[in-house]
């Protein structure tokens, strides 16, 4: 199994509402007690063990619209099957603390699954929406999501990333889409 969360690489951009994917995965690193110690395919990862199965952990380092480059590369030198690919990331259509979980679908208006979906060249890629709210207001969205997360943001959102990280542990052992799918599209943190 491949699971990737979604962000833009560097210090500029932590802690920004693009980057949900990267602090899922940072959730799900500390739960597993891991840490990403390799570099390549654009990204960095780990490997982890689970009932057997290895499952591949990964932020891409290709920044936001590239992210199908590097998932592309992770998928292919590690031959995992899209249907065994999970994808993280921020969605402004979703009210914040909400998630969603989707077997396949197209990138809607988010760049880096867009891009996914293009590299891939299948819709059919599991993806796990989390919910940040559409608070940009006068802002261009680009200008919206590579903004900070304030701190009451960022506390819903620690709930949001402690139970998707649940789920998705659990979705590592049992390889049940479905059931993650029950689990997390019922979850609201406010």
């Amino acid at each position: 199994m491949l699971i990737v969360g979604l962000g833009n690489p560097g210090k500029k951009y932590e802690n920004t509402v693009h980057n949900v994917g990267f602090m899922a995965v940072d959730a799900l690193l500390d739960k597993l007690a891991a840490r990403l110690d390799k570099k390549g395919c654009q990204a960095e990862y780990c490997a982890q063990y689970i009932g057997g199965e290895k499952h591949i952990i990964a932020k891409p380092q290709t920044f936001m619209n590239l992210s199908g480059v590097s998932v592309k590369m992770l998928v292919n030198s590690n031959k995992i099957p899209l249907d065994k690919t999970l994808i993280i990331y921020d969605d402004i259509d979703l009210p914040l603390g909400s998630v969603r979980v989707r077997k396949e679908g197209s990138g809607g208006s988010h760049n880096g699954m867009k891009n996914i979906v293009a590299e891939c060249s299948s819709t059919a890629v599991p993806r796990v929406r989390i919910g940040v709210g559409d608070e940009r207001g006068a802002r261009d969205l680009k200008d919206y999501v590579l903004s900070k997360v304030g701190r009451e943001k960022r506390e819903i959102l620690d709930k949001v990333f402690d139970t998707v990280a649940d789920g998705i542990w659990q979705y590592m052992v049992d390889g049940d889409i479905d059931a993650l799918m029950r689990r997390l599209n019922a979850y609201k943190a406010v």
